[in-house]
């Protein structure tokens, strides 16, 4: 089975170039609402087994977005797991103010994850990121157990490197290793062992949106 990973459309809060977080949270650009329907349009033809989305607005709405472009009568699952990274005190901070006040916090969550403290700032680790989204994968890859099988899940950019990161097994020093996600984008995951492993087929395609990828989209 596939799983289909979306990161949400561009906020206001992207542009500011803001942490969001698991708590804080914004409204869609107008421009997203355009690439929304152009990730939908893309995914018209591929027919679903079912449709996922962390509960915060900005994911919820691109996929409620997404599902309507799709013309798909699936259900919209809210699931708590897929929500973004806890950035617990630096969230609602720019990155400027975020670097000023935690300087390695904002240092590690980039560039050293293994050493990243999350609980220093009231927030989550990688590892707890990982763990649920490991968590999601095995009961999804349980309930959709087909080679055929292939799932929606709309979810957020730092809490989306950590989870495929996790599926795919990357050592903690290098979950990053494919790089950020730009807003909108898809991302493909397949399991053929009913959740045991995970290898990437796809990796922050946005080909589809038909236009220039700039700074500020995959922030």
């Amino acid at each position: 089975m596939q799983i289909y990973f979306i990161r949400h459309g561009k906020t206001e809060w992207n542009l500011e170039r803001k942490f969001q977080g698991a708590h804080g949270d914004s409204p869609l650009l107008p421009q997203s609402l355009i690439d929304i329907q152009k990730l939908g349009h893309y995914l018209s033809q591929t027919e679903f087994a079912g449709f996922y989305s962390s509960p915060i607005n900005r994911a919820y709405e691109t996929a409620k977005r997404l599902k309507s472009s799709m013309s798909s009568s699936l259900i919209i699952n809210r699931d708590k797991r897929l929500r973004e990274f806890d950035l617990g005190k630096m969230e609602g901070l720019n990155f400027t103010e975020a670097a000023r006040q935690y300087p390695q916090q904002v240092a590690d969550i980039w560039d050293s994850p293994e050493k990243y403290d999350g609980k220093s700032i009231g927030g989550e680790d990688y590892s707890d990121v990982i763990q649920r989204g490991w968590s999601f994968a095995q009961e999804i890859a349980q309930k959709y157990p087909d080679d055929s099988d292939k799932v929606i899940a709309v979810s957020h950019g730092a809490a989306l490197s950590a989870i495929m990161g996790g599926l795919l097994a990357y050592p903690l020093y290098d979950i990053r290793h494919n790089g950020a996600l730009s807003n909108t984008s898809l991302s493909i995951l397949e399991t053929t062992d009913q959740g045991k492993s995970f290898h990437l087929l796809v990796w922050n395609e946005t080909k589809f949106l038909g236009r220039k990828i700039l700074g500020t989209d995959s922030l």
